[in-house]
């Protein structure tokens, strides 16, 4: 890899999605130079696929190989959408990474030639393309729109799909077992960072980070005063309600967050079981803990589907299940999982969630409470789902439910259920 220029190590993370369909963020974390860039071209063009799709068929007289097809979109999404970048580094830059591939000066004049016709033609692109129907507009397949649509009405769905298409803030939640939030402000703003309290109201405290910073080289992030999440995280832990002593399972704990969350309200009094099955997500977990200095949590590789090696103790007083879902709440930070959206995805996804919360809830102890939690915005993921279970399992029942949809809560988009067993 190129990794003097920026356009060819976007692009190359780009290709690797098309073909390979492999998640970008994995690449993206093993970019060192101009990292922030390359993040924001490769989720830019991620996001906006459709709508660079749309407008390279004007352009292009015949389909480019995968590398020259990812360098358009790349120099397409810089010239039409990236107001900060210059028009001639976004051209020379991302020409220059064309040469010396498969298919010779034809395709490096071709990629040319486009991008300066969108450099000319920039204003009238820009005007046709509101003209066109939201799928290529919004950049959204039509299932989803369709479906949202449905789901929450033409305004509601269009002002979902807005969100998602700005990009995401880096917001930190303060370790109140390690400092207090006023402390950690006097810190970053003795290093000239300012930080802005964000508005979504509960018992944590967050704060948005100015945009180009590096979190690793944040005042604090070594030493554990913060970890990176949004504030929608925190719905699940307050319908919990952790206490210290307690016996608490989260059942699908990496990266850590809410475990983090959980541990800073129990005080380091009781047990606190932070279970996940893959051992990239382990280490992450662990090296999150690690950091924060969360040594009481006990981390445990297990499936949530049978977790009963977690209950030789005995059962749990509460249960944390932040089970896997298709992530609908989270576009703005998965830039893909849109383009992953189906109808039989979400049926095995359904099997899944239900298979970790049928196992999960008898390992509570009587009157004990379980959270359900999703990351999605979709019913039967989440109250669909929820309300069959509890019908079908005598002795279990639903006390209190709350979901966020982002353009009303300026969170994250989540769903959070309290059942209880009696």
């Amino acid at each position: 890899m190129n990794e003097t220029n920026s356009r060819y190590v976007a692009a190359d993370i780009i290709c690797r999605w098309m073909d390979e369909h492999q998640f970008p963020d994995r690449h993206l974390a093993r970019v060192d130079a101009n990292r922030a860039f390359v993040t924001e071209v490769v989720n830019g063009v991620i996001r906006k696929w459709r709508t660079l799709e749309w407008i390279a068929q004007g352009m292009l007289s015949e389909q480019p190989p995968p590398f020259i097809e990812a360098l358009v979109f790349t120099g397409l999404y810089q010239l039409l959408f990236m107001d900060h970048v210059e028009e001639y580094a976004a051209i020379n830059e991302t020409v220059e990474a064309a040469k010396g591939q498969r298919g010779g000066q034809g395709f490096v004049r071709m990629l040319n030639a486009v991008l300066r016709r969108a450099q000319r033609d920039k204003t009238d692109i820009l005007q046709t393309l509101e003209k066109q129907p939201d799928g290529i507009r919004l950049s959204y397949p039509d299932f989803v729109l369709k479906r949202w649509n449905w789901l929450f009405g033409e305004i509601d769905a269009r002002k979902l799909c807005e969100w998602n298409n700005q990009p995401p803030e880096t917001i930190l939640r303060v370790q109140k077992s390690r400092i207090t939030p006023e402390e950690l402000c006097a810190k970053m703003e003795a290093a000239g960072i300012e930080l802005a309290p964000h508005p979504y109201a509960c018992r944590e405290a967050f704060f948005i980070v100015p945009r180009g910073q590096a979190v690793q080289q944040l005042p604090g992030y070594h030493e554990g005063w913060f970890t990176i999440q949004d504030p929608a995280t925190s719905a699940c832990v307050d319908l919990l309600r952790p206490l210290p002593g307690e016996r608490i399972l989260d059942a699908c704990a990496a990266p850590g967050g809410k475990t983090a969350m959980m541990a800073d309200r129990m005080r380091g009094e009781g047990e606190l079981v932070a279970m996940d099955l893959h051992d990239d997500r382990i280490a992450v977990l662990r090296e999150n803990m690690q950091r924060l200095g969360l040594d009481s949590v006990r981390i445990v590789q297990g499936d949530a589907r049978q977790p009963r090696n977690v209950a030789a103790d005995g059962p749990f007083d509460a249960i944390l299940l932040d089970v896997p879902c298709m992530n609908t709440g989270v576009l703005r930070r998965r830039v893909d999982a849109r383009w992953r959206m189906r109808m039989e995805r979400l049926k095995s996804m359904n099997e899944i969630q239900l298979g970790i919360l049928s196992a999960c809830a008898p390992l509570l102890k009587d009157n004990g409470r379980l959270i359900y939690s999703t990351c999605s915005l979709e019913p039967e993921e989440n109250e669909n789902l929820v309300n069959q279970w509890v019908r079908g399992h005598e002795g279990y029942r639903l006390a209190k439910a709350k979901k966020l949809f982002p353009p009303k809560s300026g969170t994250d988009g989540a769903y959070a259920a309290l059942i209880r067993r009696s």
